[in-house]
């Protein structure tokens, strides 16, 4: 199957690049690293009147420091984040996360920004940036806006982007210390059934704070197992403590049926992937398998 008729442009600015998504009111894409937009449109998933490609604008390609908080532009691909000195200084769970993204011609291709546009409920970026607490920055022609992670991802393959909206920078702030990531997959390079990251401080006194755990593959969307975090905090992560919160975490899953794996399965699924991370957060140690 071969995709629809559009136009291809390819802008010289980001402001064109948003004149251009004005002018085209919602029936325009960005392209970007093209892993998830080329196949939809091959399949005929989507049908479009034009394809903004920004591949190759300058500036948008960058990691730097700002103060406390560390800024993604939105073409940084995941060959990129594995390489960049602060982002291994700042963000290494996002360096641990793209190792889990296909191979390597897929992660030489693949961007930050356009997995998050994408918004898959299994994809590795957005379980992640959601466990960070990231920052999206909107840009339109009327200016900027900025949301927070957990408002931007909406549903499957929906976000809180307005059509004629782009994001023009992905923004952190100070990421606590120690995390952890898992995933499962039906084999090697597949999408995942189930993944989670989850992050965390620990104190002189072996307590914890500032949890997050963020799962995929249970909803439409990524979601933050609030209540298992809660429960949590200022406790030393004892293995009892740690089998509560597995527990508490079916509270805020609602897992689908698919032709990876039936709800039931991804039910089973959660308690025992929140105790294997939650015990590789806590002895610090990148094998969660136990």
């Amino acid at each position: 199957m071969k995709s629809a008729p559009f136009s291809y442009i390819r802008p010289s600015s980001v402001d064109d690049v948003l004149r251009t998504l004005d002018e085209h009111a919602g029936a325009a894409r960005i392209l970007a690293g093209g892993q998830s937009l080329a196949p939809m449109l091959q399949m005929r998933l989507m049908e479009l009147g034009a394809v903004i490609d920004i591949s190759r604008l300058p500036g948008l390609d960058e990691v730097r420091a700002e103060g406390a908080e560390t800024i993604f532009g939105p073409l940084v691909r995941y060959a990129k984040i594995e390489t960049v000195p602060l982002v291994s200084e700042r963000l290494p769970l996002l360096k641990r996360v793209v190792r889990y993204i296909g191979d390597p011609q897929i992660r030489n291709r693949g961007t930050i920004g356009g997995s998050l546009a994408q918004a898959d409920p299994t994809g590795e970026i957005p379980v992640a940036c959601l466990a960070l607490d990231a920052t999206i920055v909107a840009s339109s022609v009327s200016g900027q806006r900025r949301i927070a992670i957990n408002d931007f991802l909406v549903g499957s393959y929906t976000t809180a982007l307005e059509p004629e909206e782009m994001i023009t920078e992905i923004r952190f702030g100070v990421a606590p210390d120690r995390f952890a990531f898992l995933e499962r997959c039906r084999k090697h390079n597949d999408f995942a059934v189930i993944n989670i990251a989850a992050v965390g401080r620990r104190a002189a006194d072996g307590t914890w704070s500032d949890l997050r755990i963020a799962l995929g593959g249970v909803e439409d969307r990524a979601v933050l197992a609030a209540d298992a975090a809660r429960l949590l905090d200022g406790t030393l992560l004892e293995d009892d403590a740690i089998a509560e919160a597995g527990r508490s975490a079916l509270n805020d899953v609602d897992p689908p049926d698919d032709v990876r794996a039936s709800a039931e399965y991804r039910r089973h699924l959660v308690p025992i992937y929140v105790r294997r991370a939650l015990r590789a957060l806590r002895d610090d140690r990148e094998d969660a398998s136990g």
